[in-house]
C-alpha cells in the first residue's frame, strides 16, 4: 500500500493549534489555490444555455451560478481562485471580470480566468482532470499546500475551510467532499463505499446498483465534485494520467479509481460539517442542471423562509451589481393594481398595474397593466405586454412579450411555440417570440 503524504508535521501542528475563526486557523485558507470548473455545456437546461456558459445562468434575481462556489472561497479566506472556461464563455467571463476584480494582487488575491490556452498540449479541455493538468503551471507557479477543486454550477453555502482542516487532520492524500441521497438518487452520481472512519475503499461513477453507507439500506455517500489534494500528489497524479493513453482524463471516471485501488488515504467528507445556516439542520445543496430543477430553486426563494438564506451578512453571496434605481410599483385602481405578492423583485423593475405572485424577477423588468404573473422566473432586461397570463414560466432576458400573449395556460398551445418540461414549466426565449410573430403575420397577410 502506497504510504499518503502528509504536510510538514511542524506546519500541521500550527495549524490545528488555531480555531478556524482565528488568524492561526486561517493558514490553511491561505495556503490552498481554488480552482473551478466552470466550462460545462449545460445541454439538459436546454435553449437557458444557448448563449452562455452553464455557470453564467441568472439565479435568485441578481446572481449567477458561478457566484457560489466564488463566494464560498472568498467567505472561508481562500483569495487565490482559478476560473476554468471553455464552451460559450463570453458571457461568464464578462460577469467574473465585472464582479470579481475586488480581490487585491498585492497581497497575493486574484480571480484568474483560465481558457484552454493548449500550453501543455494541442487540445482543449478533454476532461476534468485534464482541465486542472493543462493549468498546473499555474499552480506551480503559486506553490500551495492544497489545491482546491470546485465545481461552478450547483448552488449551496459550504465553508470549505473546515474542508481543509478535516483533509489536514486525518494525514489524506485527497478528500472528496459527499452527502446522503438515497438509493435511486445516487444513481446520478459517483457513490463512495466507506469504513466506519469514512476511508473510502471504492468509488463508482453513476452505477446502477449504488452501495449503501454503513449501517443503512437505503442511503448512499455522493461525491459533490468537491476534491481537496495535497499539491504534489495531486501534481503526480495528473501528470501519470496526462500520459495514460486509456484515460478519460477525468476525476470521477479515471483519477479517483486509480488513486484509491492503489491504496492513497482518500477520505469522505460529510457536508454537513461544512455547510452554513442550516435551515432545521438540513443541509442545502441544489443541482439546478434541468428547466425544472432550475425553476424550482428559484421558486423556493419566494417562500415565507426559504431554505437558502440570501439575507446572511455572516455568509453574504457576492456578484457583480449593476447601478439601478429601485423597484417601482404603478397604479392602485380597481383592477389595475401595481402590486407584487410572495415574491423577489429586484432593481429597474417597474410593476405598472399588474398583479405579480410567487414569481422572481431579475433587473429590469417592465411588467405593464393588467398583466399577470404567477409562479415564473423572468430574466433580466424583459418587456411583458398588457393582459399578459404568465404561469410557471422561465422567460429569458431580453424578451418582449406581446400584448394578449398567454403562458403556461394552454399546455398544448404552448408546445407549438415554445418549450415545455416533463414538470410542465414553459421556457420562452427571444427567438421563439420572432418566431411566433412571423406566424401571426404571415396568418394576417393570408400566408
Amino acid at each position: 500500500m502506497n504510504q499518503p503524504r502528509k504536510l510538514d508535521p511542524s506546519a500541521l501542528h500550527e495549524r490545528r493549534s488555531g480555531d478556524l475563526d482565528t488568524p492561526g486557523g486561517m493558514r490553511l485558507a491561505r495556503s490552498t489555490v481554488a480552482i473551478i470548473l466552470a466550462g460545462g455545456r449545460g445541454t439538459r437546461l436546454g435553449r437557458l444555455t444557448d448563449w452562455r456558459a452553464k455557470p453564467a445562468v441568472p439565479f435568485g434575481g441578481k446572481f449567477r451560478f458561478i457566484d457560489f462556489p466564488l463566494s464560498n472561497c472568498v467567505n472561508s479566506g481562500i483569495r487565490r481562485i482559478g476560473v476554468c472556461t471553455q464552451y460559450k464563455a463570453q458571457s461568464l467571463i464578462r460577469h467574473v471580470q465585472r464582479g470579481w476584480s475586488f480581490l487585491d494582487g498585492r497581497f497575493q488575491e486574484f480571480v484568474e480566468l483560465l481558457p484552454a490556452q493548449q500550453n501543455v498540449s494541442a487540445d482543449w479541455y478533454k476532461g476534468t482532470a485534464d482541465a486542472i493538468y493543462q493549468n498546473i503551471y499555474l499552480l506551480r507557479k503559486h506553490a500551495p499546500e492544497l489545491v482546491l477543486v470546485l465545481g461552478g454550477d450547483h448552488i449551496y453555502k459550504m465553508d470549505y475551510n473546515r474542508l481543509l482542516h478535516d483533509h489536514v487532520a486525518k494525514g489524506a492524500d485527497m478528500t472528496i467532499a459527499c452527502m446522503e441521497v438515497s438509493l435511486d438518487e445516487a444513481r446520478g452520481f459517483g457513490v463512495m463505499a466507506v469504513n466506519d472512519q469514512l476511508h473510502v475503499k471504492a468509488f463508482q461513477e453513476k452505477p446502477e446498483h449504488p452501495a449503501p453507507i454503513p449501517g443503512s439500506t437505503d442511503v448512499a455517500l455522493a461525491s459533490m465534485g468537491i476534491y481537496v489534494f495535497n499539491a504534489a500528489f495531486l501534481y503526480e497524479q495528473l501528470t501519470r494520467d496526462s500520459a495514460d493513453p486509456h484515460s478519460g482524463h477525468d476525476f470521477g471516471g479515471d483519477l479517483i479509481p486509480h488513486v484509491i485501488e492503489r491504496g492513497y488515504r482518500v477520505i469522505a467528507h460529510r457536508f454537513s460539517d461544512s455547510c452554513v445556516n442550516m435551515t432545521d439542520g438540513r443541509p442545502y445543496w441544489r443541482d439546478v442542471g434541468t428547466l425544472d430543477s432550475y425553476w424550482e430553486a428559484n421558486m423556493e426563494l419566494t417562500k415565507v423562509v426559504p431554505d437558502l438564506n440570501l439575507y446572511d451578512k455572516q455568509w453574504p453571496i457576492w456578484t457583480y451589481q449593476e447601478q439601478l434605481p429601485p423597484a417601482k410599483f404603478v397604479f392602485d385602481d380597481q383592477g389595475r393594481r401595481g402590486m407584487a405578492l410572495d415574491s423577489l423583485v429586484s432593481g429597474g423593475c417597474v410593476i405598472s398595474g399588474a398583479a405579480v405572485r410567487r414569481s422572481l424577477l431579475f433587473s429590469s423588468v417592465h411588467v405593464h397593466s393588467y398583466a399577470q404573473v404567477d409562479d415564473s422566473v423572468v430574466l433580466p432586461n424583459v418587456d411583458i405586454g398588457r393582459n399578459v397570463v404568465l404561469r410557471r414560466a422561465v422567460v429569458e432576458k431580453n424578451c418582449r412579450l406581446p400584448a394578449g400573449l398567454q403562458v403556461g395556460v394552454n399546455p398544448e398551445e404552448d408546445r407549438k411555440h415554445f418549450d415545455v418540461s416533463p414538470k410542465g414549466v414553459t421556457l420562452v426565449v427571444p427567438e421563439m417570440l420572432a418566431a411566433l410573430a412571423d406566424k401571426r403575420k404571415a396568418a394576417e397577410n393570408g400566408g
